[in-house]
C-alpha cells in the first residue's frame, strides 16, 4: 500500500510540474496596417487576429507536418516571392500527384466571400481545409494530422498560447491558417503610392501611359478595380469555344455558370506567373494578347464585359508594351520581402 501511495503522489508531482503550466495563453493583437482607403472603399475594416494564432498559422503553413508523407505544405505551393502563388501551372503534392488548376495567389483573402476558382468554400477556414485531404495535394486525414500536432514537442504550447487548451484539432488548425491568411495584406506598390498616395513620380511613362489604356481603351478596369484589383465576381473570359473545366458550374449545378471562374486579383501580379485557372499563359505579354487578339466569342457563358474584346482591341506592340508596364505597377516589393510572412 505504502508503494501505491508513493506513485500516485509521484504521478501528482509529475503533473503538478508539467511543463504546460507554466504556458500563457497570449491575446494581445497582431499589428495589423492596412490604409484607411482600403475600408472605405470595401466597407470592411478587417479584426486583427492574435499574435499567438498568427505566429502559429504561419508555421503550420510553411510546415510539411499537415501532409501524409511531410513533403508537402502550404508554402510548397504558395511562395512569397511569386506572391504567394505557384510558379507551376499546376501544383505537384505527395506522391508526385498534379492538380488541373493553377494555385490562386494568398493576398487579401480577408476580403473575399467565395474561395478557389470554384467558389467552392465561403470561408477563409474552409480554404484552408481542404488541400489537406485532397488526394492530389497533401492527401492525408484531419485525425493523423492532429494526432501528429499532439506528439510534436513544439506544438502543444503553440496552440495553448494561441487558444489557451490543449483542444489541437482541424477547426484550431484552420483558424490559425486563416489566422495568418488574413494578415497576408498589399497595399503598398507604386501604382498605389500614385493613385492613393499622390506621388505623380510613383510611375514611370510607361506606366502612365499603360494607365491610361488600363482605365480606358483596353477596360481592364471594369474586372479589376478598387484597392482590391478584383471585382470579386465569376466569370467567363472568352478562353475556349466549349467547356474545358466546369468552374463555378460544378458548384452550383447550374448551366449559366458553367465555364466561370474568379476574378483573380491583379496584385503583385507580375509576380504570380503563369495565368488564368489552366496556368495558360506564361507571361504578361500572352495575357495581354489574349484580349487584344479576340476573346473566343462562342464560350459558353461569355461574360457581358467580354463583348468588347470579341474583335480585339488592336493595339500597338507599344501599346501592349505600356500596359504590361502598367500591370508591373501593382507589385509590392516589401510584400514580396517581408519576414513576418517568411518561413519562421
Amino acid at each position: 500500500m505504502r508503494q501505491v501511495a508513493w506513485l500516485a503522489a509521484a504521478a501528482l508531482l509529475v503533473v503538478g510540474c508539467r511543463p504546460e503550466r507554466n504556458w500563457e495563453h497570449r491575446t494581445e493583437r497582431y499589428a495589423l496596417e492596412v490604409p484607411a482607403h482600403v475600408a472605405s472603399y470595401t466597407g470592411i475594416t478587417l479584426e486583427a487576429p492574435t499574435a499567438a494564432e498568427v505566429e502559429l498559422g504561419r508555421h503550420l503553413f510553411y510546415d510539411p507536418i499537415l501532409s501524409a508523407d511531410g513533403t508537402v505544405s502550404c508554402a510548397s505551393c504558395h511562395l512569397q516571392e511569386a506572391g504567394f502563388s505557384d510558379p507551376n501551372a499546376a501544383s505537384v503534392g505527395v506522391n508526385g500527384g498534379v492538380g488541373d488548376r493553377n494555385a490562386m495567389a494568398v493576398v487579401n483573402l480577408a476580403y473575399d466571400e467565395a474561395f478557389f476558382w470554384d467558389g467552392r468554400r465561403s470561408s477563409l477556414q474552409g480554404q484552408a481545409h481542404d488541400p489537406v485531404v485532397h488526394p492530389l495535394e497533401m492527401a492525408s486525414t484531419w485525425p493523423a494530422v492532429e494526432e501528429r500536432l499532439r506528439e510534436h514537442p513544439d506544438y502543444p504550447q503553440r496552440f495553448f498560447e494561441a487558444f489557451g487548451n490543449l483542444d489541437v484539432d482541424s477547426t484550431q488548425v484552420t483558424r490559425a491558417l486563416a489566422a495568418f491568411e488574413t494578415v497576408l495584406v498589399s497595399f503598398d506598390s507604386p501604382f498605389d503610392a500614385y493613385f492613393y498616395g499622390g506621388d505623380t513620380d510613383a510611375l514611370d511613362s510607361a506606366a502612365l501611359r499603360g494607365f491610361e489604356l488600363y482605365f480606358g481603351e483596353a477596360e481592364c478596369v471594369h474586372c479589376h478595380a478598387g484597392p482590391l484589383l478584383t471585382d470579386q465576381t465569376f466569370k467567363s473570359n472568352g478562353l475556349d469555344g466549349s467547356v474545358t473545366d466546369p468552374g463555378l458550374g460544378a458548384v452550383t449545378g447550374l448551366q449559366a455558370d458553367l465555364g466561370k471562374f474568379k476574378v483573380p486579383t491583379l496584385r503583385n501580379i507580375a509576380a504570380t506567373a503563369p495565368y488564368m485557372h489552366d496556368g495558360r499563359f506564361a507571361t504578361l505579354a500572352e495575357v495581354v494578347e489574349h484580349y487584344n487578339s479576340g476573346v473566343d466569342s462562342l464560350a459558353p457563358n461569355l461574360d457581358p464585359d467580354m463583348h468588347s474584346y470579341e474583335e480585339g482591341l488592336f493595339l500597338t506592340a507599344a501599346e501592349k508594351a505600356d500596359l504590361v508596364a502598367f500591370l508591373e505597377s501593382f507589385t509590392d516589393a516589401a510584400f514580396l520581402s517581408n519576414s513576418r510572412f517568411a518561413a519562421p
